[in-house]
This record gives structure tokens, sequence and C-alpha cells, in this order.
């Protein structure tokens, strides 16, 4: 008796005995993934709150640890000539998918074969490692840069409140700047502004330009990238998307070429930590209207003028309607053309999608979400004017 007792009792190395009682049995390694797992979702929440509680934390972190990470892993994903990040996207599913069905079958079987190890035990265990990998490379090389003091703070050009005969003044600069800029612009064959080639190396330059004014943005700028598949980003209405997991600029690259230089700035701006949408949308802004570029200067003050005039639309048709007759006929060309590619895609995919970036930019303290991001441009476009920077 005392021989069978102890035989029972002497489990394999990797089974734990407390789940073998109660009657399946868990190998050390799951158990193993399970406190790892948990480990790191418990430093990732963490270093997450101490940085949305210590913007100081966060400024330090921004500029002296995430720098390195870009200068390093970002280096190293720039060297590949298409979107890491996009085509890792795709490798995942697959995988994904094909693990899942492996589970199943196993399942199956050991259910048969009355095997006490289920098979989705040891799946769950390393689906649950996995995304707590990647939760922690998206704290570490995103999220814990929402916390930092935001651009327009340390450089006193918060968003404030102006009159209609400001916006008004802005709409008609603006208008004036992009008829000017249309004119000595390239036109392609559908009579549409042509921004040239080498636009990501021309998209640094201006980033690299701008960190002589403001040193933030001086530094290493890894290759942005448009992506292979752009319709992946099509049918969710987005522009651009910044990948933490590689640190890559990904943009739209099937958009309206007038989009394209203030989208690739505005990713560009994320590799300096600047998460938070409105100020890339800013830093996009500024980036372009400020280079030696043409081309950058017209994409940067059309997207300011497309901001200013839908708040004046808003708030006082009749002015509008005259600043829009205004325009030039090329520009007018550009943003039908615009209109008509994003019309393409309006579906319940992108209607989903922007519920999803919503509630993603609200999770990360842009109280206001979407709204926020377009609102906060034209605010501080309005301060820009206003203090002739």
């Amino acid at each position: 008796a005392s021989a069978a007792i102890k035989s029972a009792f002497s489990l394999h190395p990797n089974v734990t005995r407390r789940n073998y009682r109660k009657g399946f049995i868990m190998k050390r390694p799951t158990l193993h993934k399970l406190i790892f797992s948990i480990l790191l979702f418990a430093i990732s929440f963490l270093a997450l709150f101490i940085s949305h509680k210590s913007s100081a934390f966060a400024d330090w972190y921004s500029s002296t640890i995430y720098p390195l990470f870009v200068s390093s892993i970002g280096r190293f994903f720039g060297i590949f000539p298409f979107s890491v990040s996009e085509i890792g996207l795709y490798i995942f599913v697959i995988l994904l998918f094909l693990s899942l069905i492996r589970m199943l079958v196993s399942s199956i079987y050991k259910m048969y074969a009355k095997k006490k190890t289920p098979a989705w035990l040891g799946y769950g265990s390393s689906l649950l490692l996995l995304c707590g990998c990647l939760f922690t490379i998206y704290t570490f090389f995103c999220g814990i840069n929402y916390g930092h003091t935001s651009f327009a703070e340390k450089y006193h050009l918060e968003s404030g409140q102006y009159t209609l005969a400001e916006l008004t003044s802005l709409c008609n600069e603006l208008t004036d700047q992009l008829n000017a800029l249309s004119d000595s612009l390239d036109r392609d064959s559908d009579g549409l502004a042509d921004m040239g080639k080498d636009l990501q190396d021309r998209a640094r330059a201006a980033m690299f330009s701008l960190g002589t004014t403001y040193p933030e943005f001086s530094g290493y700028y890894p290759q942005p990238k448009g992506l292979l598949f752009p319709a992946f980003l099509s049918v969710q209405n987005l522009s651009g998307i910044y990948s933490p997991f590689t640190i890559e600029a990904n943009y739209n690259s099937a958009m309206v070429s007038y989009n394209l230089p203030f989208t690739i700035c505005h990713e560009l701006s994320h590799l300096r930590g600047f998460m938070q949408e409105e100020e890339a949308n800013f830093i996009g802004f500024l980036a372009c209207v400020n280079a030696d570029d043409t081309a950058f200067n017209y994409s940067g003050y059309l997207l300011g003028w497309i901001y200013a005039t839908n708040e004046l639309y808003e708030v006082d048709y009749d002015t509008f309607e005259e600043i829009y007759n205004r325009l030039s006929d090329n520009v007018k060309a550009d943003l039908s053309a615009n209109s008509s590619f994003w019309k393409r895609y309006d579906s319940k995919v992108a209607e989903v999608s922007g519920q999803i970036n919503d509630h993603y930019l609200k999770a990360n303290g842009q109280s206001d979400g979407i709204k926020a991001v377009f609102e906060h441009l034209l605010h501080v476009v309005v301060r820009i004017r206003n203090l002739h920077i």
C-alpha cells in the first residue's frame, strides 16, 4: 500500500500536484507561462500608471531611453525597403489561424484518448504570453510617451479661444497661400498636384530641419514606408499608422498625392515620442510649412485650410462659400479627387474603425477623441498666425 501511495505522488517533474488532484494535469511550462504573462502585464500597467501620473518620468523616459530604441531597433527595421510590421501582421494572422486549427484538432484527439492535459490550456497560456509580450513592447515603445509634457504646452502654443474674424482672416490667408503655391507645382495627367519623388527622404529632411528650431526633432529618423497593400488602411479611413513593434512610420501610399508629405511628417513625429494625434497633426503642419520644399508647403497649408474651413462652414456658411470660390481650379481639383478617393471606402468597416480609434484616443488622454484631433490643429494654427511664428 505504501508503495502504491508513493508511486501515485511521484509525478513527472513537469507536472504540479495541486492541479493533478483537481482532475487534470498542468505541466510546469504552462504554469511558468501563466506566471510570466501576469508579471509582464503587471510591469506594463505599472509603467503606464506612473507615466500618466508623473509627466516628469514620461519626459525623462521619452528623452533618454526611448531614443535608444529608435536608433537601434528603428534603424534595424529601417534597412528593409518594405514595411516589416505590415508583412509581420499578415504572417501573424495566418499563423494564429493555423495554430487555432491545430489546437482544435489536438483537443478532439485528447478528448477521445481521455488524456488529462487539455490542449486549450497550453494554447491559452502561450497566447496569453504572446499578448503579454506584445503589450509590454507597446508600453515601452509607445504607451509611456503619451504621458510626457505636450509640445504645445512646452512652447506655450496651447489651444485657446478665437473669434470668427480671426478664423475668417486665417482662411483667407491660407487660400492666398494655396493659390500661389498651386501655380508652381507640377501636375499629373489628371491635373492633380504631383508631390514628386523621394518623399521619404524629403520628409526626413523636413523633420530634421525642424530640429534646428526645436531640438526635440533633431537626430536620426528611420525610413518611412508606404504599405504594399494600402487598401488595408484605406478601408479603415486611415492615412497612416505608427508601428510600435518595429518602430516604423507607415503611410497610405494610395492617397491623393497632396496628403503624403503631411502624413509622413505626422507619422515621423511619433518616432520622436509625440504620440498624441493632435500633436502629431500640429508637428506635421509645422514641418511642412517651414520646409524648403514647395510641395511640402502646399501639403501643409492645404491640410490646414481643410480643418479651418470645415470649422468656418459650421459657423458661417456664406463666408465659407465666398472663400471656397476664391480657390484656384487646381486646388479645387485636388480637393475633389481627395473626396472621391475616401468616398470609395465609406463602409461599415470604416465606421467601426473610426469608433475603435476614437475609444483608443480617449483611453490615452484625448477626452474628446477624434473630434479633438481636428480642433486642436485649428486652434494652434490660429495661434501660430497671431504670434507670427
